[in-house]
């Protein structure tokens, strides 16, 4: 398979999506002539012309209204938004419309729209370009949120996202864009809902996402080297939950450590330690823990901003601490 970014990946996707179905466009700020903020779209204006590549002004309630608009009356639009946070500007349209119409309309509307973002920090945009909002959108009925870790995942997981009649949050972190993995050429979906063992372990699962799944598996080696052997499980999506392989992986190995850069205080993390804690408490040897990002805004300054992050040096110690 082809060595290819997560960039490239998610280019795949979307390029295929626009030859194959002409309900699809995509909509977004810079997107277009530029090429977009992280230069996932660039080319496709001139490729596929300004009927399906539209550069939308600096409106996100605007761009996402006029996207379930779209979806609700049969076209199947993807909205780019820069980063998570700027997708605050339009959280009522998402929350309170894109998640709840076809509730609200007993069945009678559907909403296939993908909203693009992205989220996390690490690349020195500065606390209103930085966060890991996430749990904000798992949070909501009638949403889904999906967090691709690797290349392989951000195709097959947008593939997915285009064929669904539910909104979908897509969130990318921006630091995995220049990532490198092999990813098929031929188009492929991956199920969402459906978590995967990103390396088999014995000893302590380490529980990750997006970027955090890297910094476990990196912990996952260095833990080797000392005999400790971890299980690294990737999610790839957060609604729906795998919680059948969180609960197999800690029953296998009967600990369990979270890791995500979003802040500890109700973030996703807590969700996951109280779900093992429920159905698998039993099985545990030790408390689950949680690695998490500090309790700030996220520093401009690249050594705060690692400083502000969880670190594979905090997940060993934890790990460390149970075994």
């Amino acid at each position: 398979m082809p060595d290819i970014t997560y960039r490239e990946a998610l280019r795949q996707t979307l390029r295929y999506q626009l030859q194959h179905d002409e309900r699809v466009f995509l909509m977004g700020e810079d997107i277009g002539a530029y090429g977009g903020s992280y230069a996932v779209t660039k080319g496709f204006l001139e490729e596929f012309g300004e009927r399906r590549v539209k550069d939308t002004p600096i409106a996100e309630s605007v761009v996402v209204g006029a996207g379930i608009g779209a979806a609700m009356a049969g076209l199947r639009p993807m909205v780019e938004l820069m980063t998570i946070n700027f997708s605050l500007l339009a959280i009522d349209q998402i929350v309170n419309n894109a998640s709840k119409l076809h509730y609200m309309s007993n069945g009678q509307i559907d909403v296939p729209l993908v909203i693009r973002m992205a989220g996390g920090a690490g690349s020195q945009l500065g606390a209103q370009h930085s966060h890991s909002l996430e749990s904000w959108y798992a949070h909501v009925p009638g949403l889904k949120v999906v967090v691709p870790a690797t290349p392989y995942d951000a195709k097959g997981l947008l593939m997915t996202a285009f064929q669904d009649d539910n909104p979908v949050i897509f969130i990318e972190h921006t630091a995995l864009y220049a990532s490198k993995g092999d990813v098929p050429e031929e188009p492929y979906s991956l199920p969402f809902g459906k978590a995967e063992v990103y390396r088999a372990g014995t000893d302590v699962t380490l529980i990750g996402y997006s970027g955090s799944l890297h910094q476990a598996f990196r912990a996952a080696k260095q833990l080797e080297a000392e005999g400790i052997d971890c299980e690294v499980l990737n999610l790839r999506t957060l609604r729906p939950l795998d919680t059948d392989a969180i609960l197999a992986s800690v029953r296998k190995t009967n600990r369990a450590v979270v890791i995500e850069d979003d802040w500890e205080f109700g973030g996703f993390g807590g969700e996951i330690a109280a779900i093992i804690q429920e159905h698998a408490f039993d099985d545990l040897d030790a408390p689950v823990l949680r690695c998490s990002g500090a309790d700030v805004p996220m520093p401009y300054a690249a050594e705060l901003e690692q400083a502000a992050l969880p670190q594979e040096a905090d997940i060993v110690r934890l790990v460390r601490s149970m075994v």
